[in-house]
C-alpha cells in the first residue's frame, strides 16, 4: 500500500486529489495497465474506501465522493492522508431479476443494452436495484426498456 498527503482540489463540482507519479507507477505495475479506470482500495484519513483512479484532462485523479469526505471529516481545501493500492476484486453487481426478465423478453432493448458502455449499464442496474417499492421498480423497468428503444428519457438521459 502506497501513501501520500495532498490538498483536496475541485474541478467543476467534483472534489479530487492528484496521485503522485511514484504512487501511480506502483499502481500501474500492480494493475498491469496504465489506461482506463484503475480499481483501488485504501484509506482517506484512516477511513476505508473503494474507488477507481481515472485519468481526466491528462491527470490521474482520485475523486472523493461525499460519503468518503464525510467519513474522513474533510472537504475541498483540506489536507488529506491517502493510502491506496490496486484492488483486484471484481466490481460486478447483480442485475435486478425483473430487469433481467424484461430484457430477455425484448430482444431489441437487450441488444441496445449490450451496446451501452459498461459504466452506463451499471448506472441503469444500480438505479433499478436501489428502488424501494415494487411499483417504482416495475414503472422504472418499463421506462428503462422504453429508453433503450429510443422512445423516452431515463435517469436524466436522452
Amino acid at each position: 500500500m502506497k501513501s501520500f498527503s495532498t490538498k483536496i482540489l475541485q474541478i467543476g463540482v467534483n472534489p479530487y486529489v492528484l496521485v503522485p507519479a511514484p504512487v501511480l507507477k506502483a499502481l500501474f505495475e500492480q494493475a498491469g495497465k496504465d489506461k482506463g479506470p484503475i480499481p483501488i482500495k485504501g484509506t482517506l484519513n484512516e477511513k476505508p474506501f473503494i474507488q477507481h483512479l481515472v485519468k481526466y484532462s491528462g491527470k490521474w485523479r482520485l475523486y472523493l465522493n461525499t460519503p468518503m469526505r464525510k467519513a474522513a471529516g474533510i472537504d475541498v481545501g483540506d489536507m488529506a492522508t491517502v493510502f491506496i493500492e490496486f484492488d483486484p476484486t471484481p466490481r460486478t453487481i447483480e442485475m435486478h431479476p425483473k430487469l433481467k426478465q424484461a430484457l430477455a423478453k425484448n430482444k431489441k432493448a437487450n441488444a441496445a443494452f449490450i451496446k451501452l458502455p459498461p459504466y452506463y449499464q451499471k448506472e441503469i442496474i444500480r438505479y433499478i436495484n436501489n428502488l424501494k417499492t415494487k411499483a417504482s421498480i416495475d414503472s422504472n423497468i418499463i421506462k428503462a426498456i422504453e429508453h433503450l428503444l429510443g422512445k423516452q428519457r431515463f435517469i436524466g438521459r436522452d
